[in-house]
């Protein structure tokens, strides 16, 4: 069974049976209440699929892109929960949720604040194929740094799917795919920096 948690837009938590069924799944599009939330959702979609954290076998953890303090509560939570109970932890790229299967080249696109928005380029296919991204651009200037990808279908997601970023990790395991390294894809700096 897998857990899956994303909090890059709003917060998404997940669980999907090893055969890729959805089980039960929860959100919140609260851009800022991810700490209040995951708890809830949590505990909302284990009782709704009837199952106990001792049912796991992988926890997947969405790595953004997406802003620094809501992307690190979900990122900490998936990762507590996986060291606690020593289960895989499987790192994912957000945008890889919209991304996989699609039918059509596909830029998705999110809101990264500050008047940035994040976009990846992906190419039609069966399962994942993302040819440039995540990557941070101005709205004005998003044809221009798309280049060659400025005419592509564009996607603009107000959330990510958990339950798909499950099946995403899954789809990884089945084809011996190398996972991202397990680091938050901020993009930029945090506005708050320690001193030297």
């Amino acid at each position: 069974m897998f857990l899956a948690i994303d909090s890059s837009a709003g917060t998404q938590v997940a669980l999907v049976d090893p055969r890729g069924v959805t089980r039960a799944e929860a959100s919140s599009d609260n851009p800022r209440g991810h700490a209040e939330v995951v708890g809830v959702l949590l505990e909302r979609v284990f009782a709704e699929a009837a199952l106990t954290p001792s049912e796991l076998t992988h926890v997947v953890m969405g790595i953004g892109p997406g802003p620094f303090t809501g992307l690190r509560v979900g990122m900490a939570a998936a990762s507590a929960f996986a060291q606690s109970r020593s289960l895989p932890l499987l790192p994912v790229i957000s945008h890889d949720a919209w991304g996989w299967g699609v039918s059509e080249d596909t830029v998705v696109v999110t809101d990264a604040r500050r008047g940035e928005v994040a976009y990846s380029v992906y190419r039609a296919s069966d399962s994942l194929e993302r040819v440039v991204g995540p990557l941070l651009a101005r709205p004005e200037t998003l044809d221009d740094d798309l280049g060659a990808h400025a005419s592509v279908r564009r996607f603009v997601a107000d959330e990510i799917p958990a339950a798909t970023l499950a099946k995403v990790a899954r789809d990884f395991l089945a084809s011996g795919r190398e996972f991202p390294d397990p680091a938050p894809q901020y993009l930029r700096s945090p506005d708050v920096t320690m001193p030297k």
